[in-house]
């Protein structure tokens, strides 16, 4: 077995046990009224610093690149209410595009 391999499988089952985790913890008794409001805000934040680190991030310093022009299409496209699908297309298509008139930089 490779070392790759390893490390998947490795991977896979902490993230089997940290799933396991929240019930077995539980044991079946529902989550405490204290928690519910500290777990709904969770995602947008979370989601946020994902989106900001894929935009920007670059290896270890910051960059503005095509992928920008991509958020931005992304952003319209959503307050539009476009489906999601649509959302998704058009900012690769954006950048993609923007990426081929800029001379295919990453």
């Amino acid at each position: 077995m490779t070392r790759g391999w390893l490390v998947v499988l490795l991977v896979g089952a902490a993230t089997a046990a940290i799933k396991a985790a929240g019930p077995a913890l539980l044991g079946g008794r529902p989550i405490p009224g204290a928690l519910v409001p500290v777990f709904s805000l969770l995602a947008p934040p979370l989601f946020a610093a994902l989106v900001a680190t894929q935009t920007f991030a670059s290896g270890h310093r910051l960059t503005v690149d095509a992928r920008l022009l991509g958020l931005a299409i992304a952003l319209a496209a959503a307050f539009l209410r476009a489906p999601a699908i649509v959302v998704i297309v058009c900012a690769a298509a954006a950048t993609a595009a923007l990426r081929l008139v800029a001379g295919g930089s990453p």
